[in-house]
């Protein structure tokens, strides 16, 4: 896509979104603390159509739906190889549970210590859950806004597929390749980025980052992640199946997001700027929206 050029300096998202009502940070950290938010009015409508547009759009795939937990035993957070080394990024409860960070861990939990019938592969998910990180690590970045949070919500696609390396590399571009076409279809400028062997997290064999384009820092920022695992997570989860020969192997798995919120709008918010103050809905998105620009307030 063509990064927007404007005859005006271009305000970041926070300012945009505080102008027209649709975020309160100050009241946010009131209730909730260091980077808390509320959402509300346009902000929470756009929330919502973006939630909406991405379903609608993956339901003409052949994904399953399903809504995952997102308080999960440790067990399949050691299999997704969160645990032991990203402990500190994740809120435990007085229970010994996590709080996931992902839909791809409550998803990725389902078939733990299953043999799956072969006939099934690849078996496709499109999930969905609220999601936490501490964001340990980080201080002192993004800590104004709504790209670092420490609640937000996200859809996940995950796939399980057979043993064979050539279909693993198939799905991992046709993940990629959906998460690019929502892209697309919002107007937002990105490009993809092939993280090198030391960028990648534990059991990746291949990732891939994508970044949208923000005007206001006049650089890419991630909006996706898309890896591919061979069998690191399912001989963790102990997740099989039975293949032509009888033989029991482990299924690859791979995930990508499909839409994380509130993040994305931060994107949507100032690539569709005007200089009133004034921010131009996607077209895609002005039928959950009912309307086609969000009118400057202040």
């Amino acid at each position: 896509g063509e990064k927007p050029q404007f005859d005006f300096e271009p305000k970041n998202h926070v300012d945009l979104m505080l102008a027209n009502d649709m975020l309160d940070l100050e009241r946010g950290t009131k209730v909730a603390g260091f980077r808390g938010y509320f959402l509300k009015g346009d902000g929470a409508r756009l929330a919502f159509a973006l939630w909406q547009f991405v379903i609608d759009e993956f339901s003409k795939q052949d994904f399953t739906p399903m809504i995952v937990p997102s308080m999960v035993r440790r067990e399949p957070f050691i299999g997704t190889g969160y645990l032991p080394q990203s402990e500190e990024d994740l809120y435990k409860t007085q229970d010994g549970d996590y709080l996931a960070g992902t839909a791809e861990v409550g998803t990725m939990g389902y078939y733990m210590d299953e043999i799956i019938d072969a006939k099934s592969l690849p078996i496709k998910y499109f999930s969905f859950s609220p999601c936490f990180r501490r964001e340990a690590g980080s201080h002192g970045k993004d800590t104004r806004g709504i790209i670092r949070v420490h609640e937000f919500f996200k859809f996940e696609q995950v796939v399980l597929c057979e043993a064979n390396h050539e279909t693993s590399v198939k799905f991992h571009e046709e993940l990629t390749k959906n998460s690019e076409e929502l892209l697309k279809l919002l107007g937002l400028p990105y490009h993809v980025v092939v993280n090198c062997g030391g960028d990648i997290g534990l059991g990746q064999v291949k990732k891939y980052d994508i970044e949208g384009w923000m005007p206001s820092e006049k650089k890419y920022r991630e909006t996706h992640s898309s890896s591919y695992f061979h069998d690191f997570q399912t001989r963790r989860l102990n997740i099989r199946y039975r293949d032509e020969s009888g033989k029991l192997r482990f299924v690859h798995s791979l995930n990508n997001t499909a839409i994380a919120t509130p993040r994305i709008l931060a994107h949507i918010v100032e690539n569709n700027q005007r200089a009133d103050g004034s921010i131009y809905i996607p077209e895609v998105l002005q039928k959950y929206m009912g309307k086609a620009v969000i009118e400057a307030t202040k």
